[in-house]
């Protein structure tokens, strides 16, 4: 019972390790105000493209380091398309979002099904041999705890810094931003950008250390759950966190209810993790004035500086 249990717990930080750095870019694109609805074929990208490198380096720096800028030339097709030529952000996001994911299909054609070496551990020494907390806490790769850590960072860096206080800014009001002097196709450009980095290395996680191979697929409507947990975890990076961690924890059970033997159709077990995730979070933002006070007032509109 102690082993499933642990199974649970530390598998659940590796499960929403991708979702967390997906969800992070989001995060602060929305809040610049644009609407990214490709991250399911950026992840892929950034999948595919950390695996082939990786493998064919031997350096998941490299890999993770590739699948960042491979999405971030993704994200900025997206950012040309909206910004530069004010498409319908809902289907700019659409139609980027597919050409991920064929370009994920393309990139991994000739590793489709290769495995590699997962990431180590970090060794933290005694904190790992602690009872139940270590082996859940203090044994996880390195882009788990800074996946943690971009939470934190995000989240003060969007409420505290002045750059936060720019992207909100940008996000609530492209007009009166404009009026200050800042510069909202900038801004918004490079928040499109991040996302999109931040998206490769959600993806590349999936690749280098979650899974670790490459498949088809692989992501699985990961992209799709990260726009949900931005929106029902009203643009607070907490929330979101907490939204991507309950997410892991239900695949996990998946598989855990599959290993006890229960006879429950396979389709309904897939299907939980997205249906229960979808439901706590819809539960833990009923609070309509909590979501119109945390809601960019211009997200998804376009904007054409007239002077």
């Amino acid at each position: 019972m102690l082993d499933s249990l642990i199974f649970v717990l530390g598998g659940t930080l590796a499960a929403a390790t991708p979702l967390i750095y997906a969800a992070m870019g989001e995060l602060v694109v929305e809040k610049s105000g644009v609407l990214n609805l490709s991250i399911e074929g950026m992840m892929a990208t950034g999948a595919a493209t950390g695996f082939v490198v990786a493998t064919m380096s031997g350096s998941t720096v490299a890999g993770f380091a590739a699948a960042a800028a491979a999405s971030m030339l993704l994200s900025f097709v997206f950012a040309l398309l909206a910004l530069g030529f004010l498409a319908n952000q809902v289907a700019a996001g659409l139609a980027v979002g597919v050409l991920g994911l064929g370009v994920s299909v393309m990139v991994g054609k000739n590793y489709e099904g290769t495995t590699i070496s997962p990431m180590a551990d970090v060794n933290l020494g005694w904190l790992s041999e602690i009872p139940l907390i270590g082996p859940t806490l203090f044994s996880q790769d390195i882009m788990v705890y800074a996946g943690i850590f971009s939470v934190i960072l995000i989240s003060w860096m969007l409420n505290r810094s002045k750059l936060g206080r720019i992207i909100r800014a940008v996000g609530e009001s492209p007009e009166a931003a404009t009026a200050i002097g800042y510069p909202v196709i900038l801004v918004r450009g490079l928040a499109v950008l991040f996302g999109g980095a931040m998206a490769g290395i959600g993806g590349a996680h999936l690749t280098l250390s979650y899974t670790p191979l490459w498949a088809e697929g692989l992501v699985a409507g990961r992209g799709w759950i990260v726009v949900a947990l931005v929106v029902f975890g009203t643009w607070r990076a907490p929330r979101i966190a907490a939204g991507a961690y309950l997410f892991g924890a239900v695949s996990l059970i998946e598989l855990f209810v599959q290993g006890l033997g229960f006879e429950i159709p396979s389709q309904l077990l897939s299907a939980a993790p997205y249906i229960i995730t979808i439901i706590v979070l819809a539960v833990i933002s009923r609070n309509p004035r909590v979501v119109r006070l945390n809601h960019p007032a211009s997200l998804g509109l376009p904007y054409l500086r007239t002077r």
